[in-house]
């Protein structure tokens, strides 16, 4: 998407930039981890499909993606602009919202089968050094923050591309797991996120969904110390070169 083309989620401790070019060889060598690959379900890539898989991410109208950095030093909300080349950060993993037309087959039996737009998350926290912090969770409320004050925005740019249905939004966010990934599934658990189904999927997956309110988001943030993600402004270097 390109609605977050400019955009970066800032708090003191964590940040949320746009996925972009100059991310590629980073994310690249992450993907190259046989272990990231077993739990990202994720088949390796070389370094030409990477990028077009970044312009992907950058321009589909029904993909927004965020790299997940930690701050260099602790950044003061709102006072700043990122400048690639000079951003006082390091990438740590990314963070994924993928819409998808579905089926619902774990609809409740008065409404079974009826067609939904789900909100499918992604995350992976690629540096091993930085699992276990609660940092995957933090990423995950600044996420589902920027989702949610910015549905409107989201939506009109999916249904510039789709044009069907849908005036509501997406019905709820869902995650799917592997079901012996235990620590994943106990961080989306954390955040009210609940098993649909009885068991794993075709490809051995459990899927889990919320619909999550701001108000409820509110109160896990405050839950697990996480403050509010201020936007601020994000200059890629190509776009602040071609403006000077």
């Amino acid at each position: 998407m390109l609605i977050n083309k400019d955009k970066a989620i800032c708090t003191p401790k964590l940040i949320l930039v746009p996925y972009s070019a100059h991310h590629v060889p980073r994310y690249h060598s992450w993907m190259k981890d046989p272990e990231i690959q077993q739990l990202t379900a994720s088949e390796p890539l070389s370094l030409d499909e990477e990028n077009e898989m970044q312009r992907s991410w950058r321009t589909d109208a029904d993909k927004l993606t965020f790299i997940i950095g930690v701050p260099d030093v602790p950044i003061s909300r709102g006072t700043f602009s990122f400048i690639h080349g000079n951003e006082g950060y390091t990438a740590i993993g990314d963070v994924n919202l993928f819409l998808q037309q579905d089926f619902d087959s774990n609809a409740p039996s008065e409404s079974e089968g009826r067609e939904v737009l789900a909100a499918e998350l992604e995350l992976m926290i690629a540096e091993p050094s930085m699992r276990g912090k609660g940092l995957g969770r933090a990423a995950l409320l600044l996420f589902l923050q920027y989702i949610l004050e910015n549905k409107k925005g989201i939506m009109e740019e999916y249904r510039a591309e789709h044009a069907f249905g849908f005036e509501d939004g997406f019905d709820f966010f869902r995650v799917k797991i592997g079901e012996h990934n235990k620590a994943s599934r106990r961080l989306f658990e954390s955040l009210g996120f609940e098993q649909v189904g009885e068991g794993p999927n075709f490809f051995g997956e459990l899927e889990l969904r919320t619909a999550i309110t701001l108000d409820e988001l509110e109160g896990l943030r405050r839950k697990f110390g996480v403050e509010a993600g201020s936007e601020v402004r994000y200059v890629d270097a190509e776009d602040h070169e071609d403006n000077g």
